[in-house]
């Protein structure tokens, strides 16, 4: 299996806008060779019956655990990155983030959502609900969707101004879709376990919701009405993600598997056209990366791997590209800029890897860290004389225990 040399994150940042110089040293991270080889391995095999090595290298052994560890490399130049901010409340642990309109917003035990202003990180306030554990939250434009423990979905607006002003317009599902309709077979409204992921298709204005009731619904945000409720699954739904191009939904589930959905536009239905499964460890994290020629589509699985795939170009057909190796415990969530590619970790981690245009070879730029515990992530862009990424997480809990990650891998942790 072939080892891919690295290049530093200067050199990436060197390509992409004027050579600076740092504005002060004093926010710069600079890690070690001994900090470097104890942290980054990474491999990108162009498909996973290579069994070659480089020279040098444990022969690559895919684990049967996330406490399996990775082989250590050797010491590689010094990667250097600092940190922008860090913000603290003192209401448990934070499940959810989401950034939009110049704001971070935060999730946690409490009913109350945290709202941050970027780019000075202050506090601007908060959304309260009568619910409390948000469990996730997605931001679309000046919209913000959040689930909590009673299982129900909020949608909030917002305004950006000098003051935060925001308001709930909606509770999914509606009250009147439950006393009307208490029971309508496989189109319930209401999900019957944990609301763990959403995703938005922009065009149609449909919110995807799955949960670890093991099934997806589609709602329709003008009315609030959900118009389909399906099985997805045979565990858990963890991960859900739609394709803005051609509506495709993805959804990932503790049992091991990756489904892709088509919506029948006549019916409102989704109908299964794909299964992507390459080992059996459960999906956490889904993620697209699609420019005009290329469609890769990557997911994170609690033995730490990040399988990803790539589409054939003339039809819907994904096929299994590789994986790519490196963080220690379950990979929680994945992000997409480009071709970079953010994987936040149980390891306390965020690796920044990049793969080469036009190829399925992937490199890790750098690993940052400093975090106690698993994360969340999000990210937003903002276009100046260049797009820069902004990589916003927390820490979800203050220590990283082995109980903790026994409960997350059974899917028992928000019982």
């Amino acid at each position: 299996m072939d080892f891919y040399g690295k290049r530093t994150l200067l050199s990436l940042m060197d390509t992409e806008k004027p050579e600076q110089p740092p504005q002060s040293p004093v926010h710069l991270r600079v890690q070690t060779h001994r900090e470097i080889s104890e942290q980054d391995v990474q491999f990108s095999p162009p498909r996973p019956s290579s069994t070659t090595t480089s020279d040098g290298m444990f022969p690559m052994m895919m684990p049967d655990s996330p406490w399996t560890l990775s082989p250590l490399p050797t010491p590689s130049p010094s990667l250097l990155y600092h940190c922008i901010a860090s913000l603290h409340r003192h209401e448990g642990n934070i499940y959810a983030i989401a950034a939009s309109k110049g704001l971070v917003f935060t999730g946690s035990n409490s009913s109350r959502i945290r709202v941050w202003k970027q780019p000075d990180c202050m506090d601007r306030g908060y959304l309260k609900a009568s619910s409390g554990e948000v469990r996730a939250i997605l931001a679309y434009s000046n919209m913000l969707f959040s689930t909590h423990k009673d299982h129900k979905i909020r949608i909030w607006t917002f305004t950006v101004s000098d003051s935060f002003k925001s308001k709930k317009v909606g509770t999914l599902p509606r009250k009147t879709s439950i006393l009307l309709f208490p029971s309508r077979g496989k189109n319930t409204p209401k999900h019957k376990d944990s609301v763990s992921c959403m995703a938005y298709y922009h065009s149609e204005g449909l919110l995807y919701t799955g949960s670890h009731d093991r099934t997806v619904k589609a709602w329709r945000v003008s009315d609030r009405k959900c118009v389909d409720s399906f099985v997805a699954h045979e565990d858990n739904v963890n991960a859900i993600l739609v394709n803005q191009d051609d509506g495709c939904v993805f959804t990932g589930s503790s049992d091991g598997s990756v489904k892709i959905w088509r919506r029948v536009y006549t019916e409102d239905s989704h109908t299964l056209t794909m299964t992507l499964k390459f080992q059996p460890s459960p999906v956490n994290a889904l993620a697209l990366s699609c420019s005009f020629n290329h469609c890769f589509h990557y997911s994170g699985s609690s033995d730490g791997m990040i399988n990803f795939w790539e589409k054939e170009r003339l039809c819907y057909r994904f096929n299994h590209g590789g994986f790519l190796q490196g963080h220690r415990f379950a990979v929680l969530c994945l992000a997409t800029v480009g071709n970079m590619i953010f994987s936040g970790s149980e390891d306390t981690t965020i690796r920044v890897w990049r793969r080469e245009e036009g190829s399925c070879y992937h490199e890790c730029l750098t690993v940052l860290d400093g975090h106690r515990g698993p994360m969340c992530m999000d990210y937003s862009d903002q276009c100046e004389a260049a797009t820069r990424v902004k990589i916003r997480d927390y820490d979800m809990s203050p220590v990283l225990s082995p109980s903790w990650v026994e409960k997350k891998l059974q899917g028992s942790y928000f019982q």
